[in-house]
């Protein structure tokens, strides 16, 4: 190819509209290839959206609108708003099958009575075909469109064999409502099957209203990650503080951050101290110190204090847009449970077909006398109970119960994707903060050297002064005790080392040890035992001192959850490999870690690591499931293949997450994989009976037994046991309401 032709090559992503099923995805990808001047095109499900590489000579976009236009589907191709224009298309997908639902379920009601217990009554029969005929070709008339743009392709998808079944169905039905005669001179019953063709209807388009109520709220989690950057930001120029358009930013920009607002851009602080809380980042609970050199991150908030920074990175390159891209991608390599019943559909519907014309023309060669009349009864009676309900119905009814089994137990799941993963799953990753502790920092020891009463309220009015984040944990344990009101009189605080107060004329300090050695206090070795023994168990002391010595001192931890440690246990004894990932110290996190008995730890992680670790272990083979509860951890979470936010996490976990568990109890989690075992073993039940009820009903409605004792199937008993199958997979699936986890 010379490099003229090469320059003319362009790449294209755009949204696709009016995808119902990973088949679907399969008929865009390759009408897009076979167009011409196409090199190449993929189409990704999860998203909604496709790629193609073409020669804007030879092919326009509206050339590629039209060729999807005429198998079925559309494209968003402007080039503003697009994102918009896709959700609004996906909202108006979402009520149009509500309102197919909702009118084919109230029309389909008296269509079923006459056909069940009045089916000899006259009169019911002409009454069930104009609300057949409105449930058929208007409630469901997206079926037959699908079907007709489908066969003029050379294709076939489940609307064609809805298309089939349900139309014959109801041509036969109208023939028998006005000419019974044709039958009756045979000495044959001449039985309509109006209620067969209506409830099809009712239940596909109940599958479709729960596809399409999950495809709505696909992007949230990006909305809301990219929310984290604010629209405006206040740049120094020449000393003067201007506010401009988060896009307007560059690198080099000196950034003016005020107590409360969000950082806007990557970059190292020049002059101020804050605290910044980076828990979406790191996932800590404790806001981390900003001093002149210090690095801070998009999306981060700062605290009570202001300072400069200079931009490093801006707009996609910023950490932040890293996180939503990777979220993007993670998420968009995902492919839906439902892939293997559209694959098996796809050759089901032409085998179903073939073998009704096989068996007219059999009947026709060896039928006899009726031939004709038993050979066009045993086609359709062939098509009639191949009906694809029990086939559609088999996975979404043992997901609607095992999701409703999940949320009795406070566990929230979003598809079945999730739980066919979690049954399969054999490696396990824990965030530290918010999964395995609780999340908030709080006192866990506290050892007092001095029995005077005044001074629990001296420490109390000097930490609330502090501004520094363990403060906050001292304050709320003190609360509890007797305090008098006194006035400190005076109040300094040390970056990096503590405070200093002056009550009644003698100073007191709050602080770290080494803010305790500058003072030259007396320390003696209890002190010095007990607190080298509580930071080995991960905890951070906090010492409080006179002039003289030190009065008493305070451990501050995140607290391991009730529950966690057995918790643990029980995942191990399914088989599962425990991993524990944070962004903390080494030595906290292997603190933790030996309580809890998990083995594999890795601590001073980012976001970025979190995910290449996922990835690691299943480029190695393993299905790997994530838990996690912050910001920080919804790359891991997308690229999981399980992913699990703990109830109290960040709206961005949870959104990212296919599972959460309400309330953050660790309990849950066992039982969310026993549950998963559970309802996929319903699900393969509920397939195992679909295709025997097939493998079975067809041969019969074919007429296999007819030679040998005379047997053949009256349609009307296969619309019976169409119906039948439906209500036994139904059945099936409700079982698992009874079981225990």
């Amino acid at each position: 190819m010379t490099e003229k032709a090469e320059a003319q090559i362009i790449k294209k992503t755009f949204p696709i509209t009016g995808m119902s099923c990973a088949a679907c995805a399969s008929s865009v990808g390759s009408t897009l290839k076979s167009t011409k001047g196409v090199q190449d095109a993929d189409v990704n499900f999860a998203t909604h959206t496709a790629w193609a590489t073409f020669n804007p000579d030879e092919v326009s976009l509206a050339d590629l609108k039209s060729a999807l236009q005429g198998v079925g589907y559309d494209a968003i191709m402007e080039e503003d708003n697009v994102a918009e224009k896709q959700e609004e298309a996906q909202i108006a997908q979402f009520l149009e099958v509500k309102r197919s639902l909702i009118g084919s379920a109230i029309l389909s009601i008296p269509v079923f009575i006459f056909g069940m217990f009045f089916m000899s009554w006259e009169i019911g029969q002409y009454i069930s075909l104009p609300l057949s005929a409105v449930v058929l070709f208007y409630f469901g008339g997206h079926f037959f469109k699908g079907a007709w743009k489908q066969a003029q392709h050379g294709k076939a998808n489940m609307d064609t064999l809805v298309a089939l079944s349900t139309g014959i169905a109801f041509a036969l039905s109208i023939f028998n409502t006005f000419y019974p005669e044709f039958w009756l001179q045979r000495g044959l019953e001449a039985h309509v099957y109006y209620e067969a063709a209506v409830v099809i209807i009712t239940f596909i388009s109940l599958g479709k209203y729960l596809e399409e109520k999950a495809k709505t709220n696909t992007s949230s989690a990006l909305k809301k990650l990219i929310g984290l950057q604010p629209k405006t930001l206040i740049v120094l120029i020449n000393g003067s503080e201007e506010e401009i358009p988060i896009g307007s930013v560059k690198v080099g920009y000196e950034i003016l951050v005020k107590p409360g607002d969000k950082i806007p851009v990557d970059g190292t602080v020049e002059s101020g101290d804050s605290y910044v809380n980076e828990s979406m980042i790191t996932g800590e609970p404790v806001p981390a110190q900003k001093l002149a050199g210090a690095k801070v991150f998009a999306g981060t908030i700062n605290q009570k204090g202001s300072f400069t920074f200079k931009a490093e990175k801006v707009g996609g390159d910023t950490l932040l847009a890293s996180i939503i891209e990777r979220v993007k991608e993670a998420q968009g390599s995902k492919a839906p449970v439902q892939k293997l019943v559209d694959k098996i559909a796809g050759i089901f519907v032409p085998t179903v077909i073939g073998i009704a014309i096989l068996t007219f023309v059999l009947w026709q060669i060896f039928g006899g006398e009726n031939s004709l009349t038993q050979g066009m009864l045993s086609a359709i009676t062939v098509l009639v109970i191949a009906c694809p309900c029990a086939l559609g119905l088999a996975t979404p009814t043992a997901i609607m119960v095992g999701v409703g089994k999940g949320a009795e137990n406070n566990m929230l799941i979003r598809d079945a994707e999730s739980l066919e993963k979690a049954y399969q799953t054999n490696a396990i990753i824990l965030d530290k903060t918010g999964t395995i502790t609780e999340g908030q920092p709080s006192v866990v020891n506290e050892k007092w050297f001095s029995e005077e009463t005044s001074l629990k309220s001296i420490l109390f009015h000097i930490e609330s002064k502090s501004e520094h984040p363990l403060a906050e944990a001292v304050l709320k344990q003190l609360k509890s005790a007797e305090l008098s009101k006194i006035s400190i009189q005076s109040f300094e605080s040390i970056s990096g080392r503590g405070v200093k107060a002056k009550y009644d004329d003698q100073n007191y300090f709050v602080g770290n040890f080494a803010w305790m050695q500058e003072q030259n206090l007396k320390t003696s070795d209890e002190v010095l035992i007990t607190a080298d023994e509580w930071e080995s168990k991960g905890q951070t002391v906090i010492y409080f001192a006179d002039e003289k010595q030190i009065l008493a001192i305070i451990g501050i931890a995140d607290k391991i959850k009730e529950n966690a440690k057995l918790s643990i246990e029980q995942l191990q004894n399914r088989g599962m490999e425990v991993y524990m990932l944070t962004g903390d110290a080494e030595k906290t996190a292997q603190a933790v870690a030996n309580v809890v008995g998990i083995k594999n730890v890795k601590a001073h992680l980012m976001p970025s690591d979190k995910s290449d670790f996922v990835k690691e272990l299943q480029a190695k083979g393993k299905v790997v499931a994530m838990v996690g509860d912050g910001i920080n951890d919804s790359e891991a979470l997308a690229q999981a293949d399980v992913s699990i936010a703990m109830g109290k996490g960040s709206d961005i976990a949870i959104d990212v997450a296919k599972m959460t568990l309400i309330g953050s109890d660790l309990e849950n989690l066992p039982k969310a994989f026993h549950l998963s075992q559970l309802t996929i073993r319903g699900i393969k039940q509920n397939l195992f009976w679909a295709f025997i009820y097939n493998i079975i009903g067809i041969p019969l409605a074919a007429g296999l037994l007819y030679p040998f004792t005379g047997f053949l199937l009256n349609p009307m008993i296969a619309g019976a046991a169409m119906a039948f199958s439906s209500v036994s997979v139904v059945l099936n699936s409700l079982r698992l309401k009874g079981m225990k986890l």
